[in-house]
């Protein structure tokens, strides 16, 4: 809301001036909420971000885990193998 001021002054010769001033109140009414609202977006945004770098690292260590069962599943089964290689060579003898 403005407010206007009017200040007369009165020289000793007899001649008046007047001097007109707007004055503004900081009203922060819109700007405070516009800018609550962007910081509520921007932690919003962040906190999105955040859940999916932590999904990301999650999911790559998963199949990390994943590939070194597959490697030992197959480990076990070539030590399989080879054992009954032995036993098929010593059989034979």
């Amino acid at each position: 809301m403005a407010e206007e001021r009017i200040t007369e002054v009165e020289t000793p010769s007899g001649n008046t001036h007047t001097t007109h001033t707007v004055v503004e109140s900081g009203g922060s009414g819109g700007s405070g909420w516009l800018i609550a609202i962007v910081l509520i977006l921007a932690v919003l945004v962040g906190g999105y971000f955040l859940m999916q770098s932590t999904n990301a690292s999650a999911n790559k260590d998963n199949a990390i885990a994943g590939a070194a069962q597959d490697v030992g599943d197959a480990a076990n089964k070539v030590g399989d193998a080879a054992q009954d290689a032995v036993k098929k060579i010593d059989d034979g003898k």
